[in-house]
């Protein structure tokens, strides 16, 4: 049951409408299409599934000749890191119009989920996670757009890749991975001037920078709490994973000990999440095998950054117990440069931050309750003095994240509810009429695990990934889109019995809607017991 299903994955959210819209097959959703064929299903799970598939769009490609360049060919065992050289491509140029990575993985046998990175020459530009595998075994592919790394890719650099695995006599699935970079000719006129990444916790940008923007792989994992922090509760409530202002967590960046920007983590679920590895063998939770960096627009502090000196830029997690490890939290700056001026001078004219609020609310009783209510704004202003005239940056943010947690005595059963809103606006005025890009995205999960007669363990399970994005030009709307990634799980299986015991069943589905002034793009995917039963296309 083997069959190759490219996974396509989002660059960031600024990058959606270009890259996505114009992804769109032209493909029918009619009952008689061949999208729409179902397949039959076992009675429970067998040693063998669908291969790993999500309802993403692939990444659009340009026409005409390409070259292509292979990153790296590794079998991940342990924690060592694939290290290597890269080299810049020949015969294609060193101005390209996009840059696609595309990661082929392979794995059999028995092993978990584990959390990968690649580097180069220092640079995340991509971080992923696997899924488990089957007994015959699973192949996966992924490919992201990584256009706006073409800085770094135009010299030599190291490379350091690594998904850290352990394999012995119970975890015998080793990850076998080749990546490659695929670039095809011609000019990507949004494409940063340079790639930076932090040396010793401080950033010295080029002195005509004249936009900054900061981008933070941040992911909860490791083994603990930290990995599922949502479902975190005050230390005054009996439960497993205890923090003392619960599960409200919150992404900052600080410049020189300034709070610089604001965001709500997204709150991935691993391929071995909530207890039951069968809701995610064929379907992956959204962003689980492409893990987006936070974006934070830095512009507003160009006139401090600007003056040759290195300054501090520091990321911290709010809500982690102090101490307690379990966030990565990697950044890359962005800049882009004035080509005529040496030096762009400007000034912070706004840093106003409202006060975070954050209570969690322990109800005892033979169910047990936590409601969590959390928020926080932050704005921030100033502006750039150009070549082509004074340029002023404002930013808005305001996270909100609600949560209701409900269990029993041996957490049995166990349920969460939440919803994370985080809203955003960037405003630039100069240089032509003002622009504004407003950006909604909320975050939603809604699941329940219950363990019945005969140890019986259910899981039912919704997530959204959403995102609203409109952008304006002297107050007329010039574009928008809309994102929707929702994803469905119902599995049950055995516990505390042998691999070949677990009576596994369940069902699981997709549906990623995208719609938008460029186009619109619409899949949905069905499985049952690992076989993939129904897909649809079309808009």
């Amino acid at each position: 049951m083997k069959r190759r299903i490219v996974m396509s994955m989002l660059a960031g959210a600024t990058l959606l409408a270009s890259t996505l819209l114009g992804a769109a097959p032209a493909q029918s959703a009619d009952a008689g299409s061949p999208d729409a064929r179902q397949a039959d299903a076992p009675a429970e799970f067998g040693t063998d599934w669908h291969d790993p598939i999500t309802a993403a769009p692939p990444v659009a490609r340009p026409s005409g000749r390409s070259c292509r360049v292979t990153v790296a060919e590794a079998q991940f065992r342990d924690f060592t890191p694939y290290t290597g050289t890269y080299t810049p491509p020949e015969g294609c140029g060193d101005r390209w119009s996009k840059v696609v990575l595309r990661m082929d993985g392979k794995v059999k046998g028995r092993q978990f989920d584990r959390l990968g990175y690649l580097h180069i020459g220092g640079v995340e530009i991509f971080r992923t996670s696997t899924p488990e595998p089957s007994p015959d075994g699973i192949e996966w592919s992924v490919e992201k757009d990584v256009t706006r790394y073409s800085d770094t890719f135009r010299a030599r650099h190291d490379i350091e890749m690594l998904i850290g695995n352990v394999v012995d006599d119970t975890y015998t699935g080793i990850i076998d991975v080749k990546v490659t970079l695929t670039f095809y000719p011609g000019r990507e006129a949004s494409a940063p001037d340079r790639v930076l990444t932090l040396d010793g916790g401080t950033l010295t940008t080029p002195r005509n920078s004249e936009r900054i923007v900061a981008e933070v792989y941040a992911t909860g994992s490791g083994g603990g709490c930290e990995e599922y922090w949502y479902l975190a509760v005050p230390s005054n409530a009996p439960y497993s994973c205890q923090a003392d202002g619960g599960p409200y967590r919150e992404v900052q960046i600080n410049v020189d000990g300034r709070l610089a920007g604001i965001a709500a983590p997204f709150p991935t679920v691993w391929t071995g999440g909530w207890s039951n590895p069968f809701l995610w063998y064929v379907v992956p939770g959204p962003r689980a095998f492409d893990i987006k960096p936070i974006e934070y627009d830095l512009t507003p502090f160009a006139g401090i950054l600007n003056d040759g000196r290195p300054h501090r830029v520091e990321v911290s997690v709010v809500g982690v117990p102090q101490g307690q490890p379990g966030w990565s939290t990697p950044v890359n700056v962005l800049v882009w440069q004035d080509a005529e001026r040496a030096h762009v001078t400007g000034k912070l004219t706004a840093l106003t931050s409202g006060d975070l609020a954050d209570t969690s609310t322990y109800t005892p009783g033979s169910e047990h309750r936590v409601d969590t209510e959390g928020d926080h704004r932050l704005t921030v202003a100033g502006y750039v003095d150009t070549s082509h005239g004074r340029v002023t940056t404002t930013v808005r943010r305001s996270l909100a994240n609600t949560s209701t947690h409900r269990w029993a005595d041996g957490e049995n059963p166990d349920a969460l509810k939440a919803t994370w809103a985080d809203d955003e606006s960037v405003t630039v005025d100069g240089r032509g009429p003002a622009r504004t890009t407003r950006t909604h995205r909320t975050y939603t999960m809604d699941g329940t695990t219950t363990i019945g007669t005969g140890d019986r363990l259910r899981t039912v399970l919704t997530l959204g990934d959403h995102a609203d994005v409109t952008m304006t030009r002297a107050g007329h709307r010039s574009g928008w889109y809309r994102l929707d990634d929702t994803y469905a799980g119902d599995a049950t299986y055995t516990i505390n019995v042998p691999r070949d015991q677990r009576h596994a069943i369940g069902t699981t589905s997709e549906r990623y809607r995208i719609r938008g002034s460029a186009g619109c793009y619409d899949r949905f995917l069905a499985t049952v017991q690992g076989v993939l039963t129904e897909q649809r296309s079309g808009c």
